[in-house]
């Protein structure tokens, strides 16, 4: 064990003997995932700028910020110490699924409990992907109305037709309100882009295959808490959460 491994140790101990009276044998289990949502909620105030668009970068930092907490989640349940020994059910917290293959197959006692785990984190990523989907199809017809209106209002008020309005046609595209026009394959690209990237939510299962049960729980946990996290910051007012009025709000993308 090292120096920055020990005090995370200890830390997960002490949990773990706080919560055996409500886990039992899965105590170790649930102060892990009581660990992933402390953390989330010390980052939480990170997502809110990122949903208010604060910063280019605040919609990385949340993701940025629990690598060193996953990489010591990581060398604790791999290296040799007290928390090897520790279980969830009957697997356990330093073992990889590819290890329990040979003991009882992908459906003995200890393949179960990580088909289990992979079922849960394959349902939030289908969450995830739904909700990627739907926020890029919302984005994409907001910025094609909003490129739209001034050509609409441009006719209603009896624009000059011809050069004069082409003159005149630089204050009344969407290129004038800071919306550049998208070209046909442009708008195809955005199209498949969106597409792809929500099915990225699927990589986890990946992490989860090869890493050990406990970083296994992690990912799981801060994964549901970051969708979770999405939805509810996408139905509330941000605007009205910054101190501006609720009907200037932006939607979250998050």
């Amino acid at each position: 064990m090292s120096v920055l491994t020990d005090p995370f140790t200890h830390l997960v101990t002490a949990l773990a003997r706080l919560l055996e009276p409500l886990a039992a044998h899965s105590a170790t289990a649930a102060a892990i995932v009581l660990i992933t949502v402390l953390v989330r909620l010390a980052l939480h105030p990170l997502s809110r700028a990122a949903a208010r668009g604060a910063t280019p970068v605040s919609g990385l930092l949340p993701l940025l910020l629990q690598l060193p907490v996953f990489w010591l989640m990581y060398r604790s349940f791999t290296t040799e110490g007290e928390l090897l020994d520790h279980r969830l059910f009957a697997v356990p917290l330093g073992a990889r699924w590819f290890e329990v293959l040979g003991v009882g197959g992908p459906f003995g006692a200890q393949g179960l409990v990580f088909l289990g785990l992979f079922g849960a984190i394959a349902v939030v990523a289908a969450w995830s992907a739904v909700r990627g989907r739907r926020s890029a199809a919302v984005a994409a017809a907001a910025a094609a109305e909003a490129a739209a209106a001034p050509k609409k209002s441009a006719r209603r008020s009896g624009a000059p037709k011809g050069p004069a309005r082409a003159a005149g046609s630089g204050s009344g595209t969407g290129a004038a309100a800071g919306l550049p026009e998208l070209t046909a394959e442009q708008r195809e690209l955005l199209r498949t882009v969106g597409s792809v990237l929500p099915l990225l939510s699927f990589g986890t299962l990946i992490t989860a295959a090869v890493v050990p049960l406990a970083a296994g729980l992690y990912l799981l946990t801060t994964t549901a808490w970051s969708v979770a996290e999405r939805a509810w910051l996408d139905r509330r007012p941000v605007g009205a959460a910054a101190g501006r009025p609720a009907g200037g709000a932006v939607r979250s993308s998050l």
